[in-house]
Formats: structure tokens, sequence, C-alpha cells
């Protein structure tokens, strides 16, 4: 499968993968990459950034919005091939490691079966190394509060709940969050389309994914760029209070 690459704003583009997206933010010749798909997605992932103009050796650091297998899978790779820094929240740090695992189980996909999607989504993810282990081995926290020094300068945003490090990358002056999985436009499991949280049984803490709805509202911007599903144009701030009303 060829990676589906969209320019969405000057520098910014992106990349839906088999069934996570990621995010390359370009400056010249450099890049900075938010998330990295599935294990299974490498090819598309090297392919995207080929499509941009850039390449590994450009990215001048891997942001991961948070540690799940469906978001770092190629994060040790880049590190270890290519001497990328992997930078996440502090709190987020050991789950890269996987210090612990803050994952749905295989006992809640199993006690889910029965819903719609859940069996598809499920031998995708086994197809897609997403039970593999792929811990970065030098995870390392954001340098400092605010923009980061890096193409885009995107400001990492604490979004707690889907996990306890989760964070959003708010990019200012092009109006634009990339939100992961704290606010999600669709999901391969999901019977609803649009702004929205992802289904309860993949939240460290569905509560506090909640609350974080309310940082995200906060976000000065008209483009939302998420962990699932296409690109959602509009204020964010509404975005937001849709996925909230729908949460509930």
């Amino acid at each position: 499968m060829d990676a589906d690459v969209r320019q969405v704003a000057d520098g910014t583009y992106l990349v839906h993968g088999s069934h996570t997206n990621w995010v390359i933010l370009t400056e010249g010749d450099a890049a900075t990459l938010v998330d990295t798909g599935y294990p299974g997605d490498r090819r598309q992932l090297l392919d995207s950034l080929a499509a941009v103009g850039s390449s590994p050796e450009a990215v001048e650091a891997v942001l991961i919005t948070h540690a799940h297998n469906d978001h770092l899978g190629s994060a040790e790779y880049l590190r270890a091939a290519h001497g990328t820094p992997v930078l996440l929240h502090e709190a987020e740090v050991p789950h890269a490691r996987r210090d612990f695992l803050q994952q749905v189980s295989v006992g809640t996909i199993l006690r889910n079966a029965w819903r719609p999607g859940v069996l598809p989504w499920t031998v995708h993810v086994l197809r897609s190394g997403g039970t593999e282990r792929h811990p970065v081995a030098a995870p390392a926290p954001f340098p400092a509060p605010g923009a980061l020094d890096l193409p885009g300068r995107p400001v990492p945003v604490h979004t707690p709940g889907h996990t306890d490090g989760h964070c959003v990358f708010h990019l200012p002056a092009a109006g634009v969050v990339i939100s992961g999985d704290a606010l999600v436009s669709g999901h391969a499991i999901s019977r609803i389309e649009g702004p929205q949280l992802l289904p309860g049984l993949f939240h460290h803490d569905r509560a506090r994914a909640a609350g974080s709805l309310d940082v995200i509202a906060g976000l000065d911007g008209d483009l939302l760029l998420p962990g699932h599903g296409p690109l959602h144009r509009g204020p964010v701030k509404g975005a937001a209070a849709r996925a909230r009303e729908r949460a509930f």
C-alpha cells in the first residue's frame, strides 16, 4: 500500500498509514516527524518522507504523541539506524521504554469481540505488528517548555487520559493542532464520523481523557490533524466541544 500523503498547510503534511496517521513538518531540507505508525507501516513511513522531498537522515527529531504501538512503531528504528532523537512528555518516557504498558489488553479486546469492526481491526493489528515489542532504548523528554526548536516550531501540550503522558502538538502560526489520540475524527471500530474520543476501551483513564478536551479547546486553530480519521477543518474549539458532547 502506498503512503497517502496530503499537504494541508505550508510545510505541513498529514499521512494516512494503514490505520494510523502521522505528520511531517518540513523547513528547507530538514523535517520533524510526529508519530510513526505501526511497525508494519515502515515502508509507507519511509516512502512518505521521500514524497515530501525528505529522508530519514533529514529528520531532526521524532515527536511521539503517546507510546502505543501504532504510533511508536518505527521510532526505535529511526533512533538506532539514524541517530534520530525520540522526544515525548516526561511522563511518557518510561512508557516508550516499556517500563510499563498502558495499552488495551488482549483480554479486553476478546471481551469486546462482539462489537462491529473489532475482529477485522484485531486482524489488522496482528498483521501490522501491533502486539510486537519495539521499545525505544533512549527516549528523551522535551528539552524545555514552549515551542521546540525544530521544523514547524511545534508546541507540546500535555493532554493526559489516553495515556498518562499523551501530548498534542500546537502549531500556532499555522493554526494547526496535531491531536494524536486525544481527539480523533474516526476509527475502525467507531460507528460515528467527525470529532470524537476514541472508544472507551482504548483509554487508560477515560474521564481524564474527556477532561483534556478542554485543554485542546483552548488552543487556537482551525485545522485538526488526528491520529485516526481524516483531516478536520473548522475551529478546534468546536471540534473539542463536539467530542465532549458525544463522550457522555
